[in-house]
């Protein structure tokens, strides 16, 4: 991607996106070369939550919404842990009969409160920073129930990989929440599209339905889809904007295929 087509995509001037990537070579995350420059992060490395919370809010406020008109009052629903899960949680406010089994301690604080919603928190170790809830116990919590629906969250998904994670203790807790129900719902930004991260997770195959904020005609979006994967867009999606963390959003997305021009 040349900084004249990325500066078009982010509304911004190529003054800007060269500042950035200056800042973002300071920062380490990225390596300029010859002719284009290169990502320096590793596939496992996973931002903290706090600092999630802070990236592509409209977007996953805009999935959450949209994952929720999915759920029928009544239904058995798990909720996964991480930055839009929780966004999703909190549009299930005020509905009835709903019954949530989550690895979350952040989507349990969320409904706790709800009257007509019944929460089951699966138990198990606390992971630090992250508040999901990792080990066996999670793990054989949902080998023993049978839920209509999972929404999940993931770092990246892609049509050869399917759906990965950064940290293997997460990876093996959504694997057996994804055993424990019927349908499966994945809740990814635009920024996921496309991206591998340390751990499998599952198949593109164990997927039933995408809600994305990835315009429609988002060419990786047709690949997903002719993989048999239902894709709901939230028509929500903005350009990423100004500003080296921005920017460095911009890289991981935009310029994944390949390198970034000087």
């Amino acid at each position: 991607m040349t900084i004249t087509a990325l500066a078009a995509d982010l509304e911004v001037s190529e003054m800007t996106i060269r500042r950035d990537l200056e800042v973002l070579e300071n920062q380490g995350q990225l390596r300029r070369v010859r002719g284009g420059a290169i990502s320096v992060v590793s596939r496992s490395y996973e931002p903290p939550f706090a600092a999630r919370q802070l990236v592509e809010q409209a977007a996953k406020q805009a999935i959450g919404a949209a994952a929720a008109r999915l759920v029928d009052d009544g239904e058995t629903v798990i909720i996964d842990v991480g930055t839009t899960a929780l966004e999703f949680a909190r549009n299930l406010k005020g509905r009835r009969g709903i019954t949530v089994v989550t690895h979350s301690l952040p989507v349990a604080m969320e409904l706790g409160n709800e009257s007509d919603i019944r929460v089951l928190v699966t138990g198990g170790m606390v992971r630090s920073g992250e508040f999901s809830l990792i080990g066996g116990v999670p793990e054989a919590t949902f080998a023993d129930v049978n839920c209509d629906v999972v929404f999940l969250g993931v770092a990246g998904i892609q049509v050869q990989r399917g759906l990965t994670e950064y940290n293997p203790a997460d990876a093996l807790v959504k694997k057996a929440a994804l055993r424990a129900a019927r349908r499966s719902v994945i809740l990814a930004d635009r920024s996921k599209l496309d991206k591998v991260t340390f751990h499998n997770v599952a198949p593109l195959a164990s997927v039933d339905i995408l809600v994305t904020d990835a315009c429609a005609d988002e060419p990786y979006l047709e690949a997903i889809r002719s993989a048999g994967v239902e894709v709901i867009t939230t028509g929500e999606h903005n350009t990423l904007g100004l500003g080296a963390e921005n920017l460095s959003a911009g890289l991981e997305t935009l310029g994944r295929r390949r390198p970034l021009r000087r």
